[in-house]
């Protein structure tokens, strides 16, 4: 792993563990207190009457992840967890716990960079403010063309992703490194997004600025960034 990678991968991991040791799940005040409603929305559109299965790509401590296992626990499904930091797996199995719904997670450690998606295997994948996190950028075409592969018919994914990302210095006000692995302009993402799944149905489809207070080290910043979510079905065999 080159270094500014292994720099990058550094300063993620003390501000999400920061993160987490500091923010309950769903308690207000940081962006753990909700899951992203439009993962929730379009897990409405799946058939929680048979076991579905569904992967989480940067699952964190289970923001989508504990509702998901709520919705397809009834009926034997499983969430598939995946995440890079220990930190963040086992708060997430904690949480599970606590909102009963520890059997229905499947928790694994990895690089979403590296994590196998098996064909044909999944009725829903999210990737929600994670595939920013990608070691490069032939690991984010990869890993959305694996998303593609690895969807049922009639499956469907959605995707979070932040573009023309810039971090500030909150009191002076000036730009400094970003710590992001993948920093692509919403044109780009968009492009990409329509390429890799050409043929499925769009669902959904929204843009907005977002500006977000987070901290490196002992700094308060500034994260700037053009947020892209999209929710899409891939059809059904003929």
């Amino acid at each position: 792993m080159n270094t500014r990678i292994e720099r990058i991968r550094r300063e993620e991991r003390e501000y999400h563990e920061q993160c987490f040791e500091n923010y309950k799940l769903y308690q207000k005040g940081s962006w753990l207190h909700k899951p992203v409603a439009a993962v929730m929305n379009h897990a409405e559109l799946l058939d929680a009457a048979r076991p579905l299965t569904v992967l989480d790509l940067g699952c964190g401590v289970g923001r989508n992840s504990i509702p998901l296992a709520e919705i397809v626990q009834p009926a034997g499904g499983k969430v598939i967890c995946v995440d890079l930091l220990d930190t963040a797996l086992d708060k997430l199995e904690e949480y599970g716990e606590k909102y009963e719904v520890d059997d229905a997670l499947v928790t694994v450690k990895q690089d979403i960079s590296d994590f196998t998606i098996t064909p044909g295997t999944y009725d829903y994948i999210i990737a929600c403010s994670s595939l920013e996190h990608v070691r490069s950028e032939a690991a984010l075409h990869k890993v959305l063309q694996a998303m593609v592969e690895g969807t049922r018919p009639d499956g469907i994914n959605c995707v979070v992703m932040h573009t023309n990302i810039e971090e500030y210095d909150i009191p002076s006000g000036e730009r400094r490194e970003t710590f992001f692995e993948v920093i692509k302009t919403r044109d780009y993402v968009l492009n990409l997004l329509s390429r890799m799944y050409d043929g499925w149905e769009r669902l959904h489809l929204h843009e907005e600025p977002l500006e977000l207070e987070i901290t490196r080290g002992d700094d308060p910043v500034l994260l700037k960034a053009d947020s892209v979510t999209i929710a899409v079905r891939k059809h059904r065999l003929a």
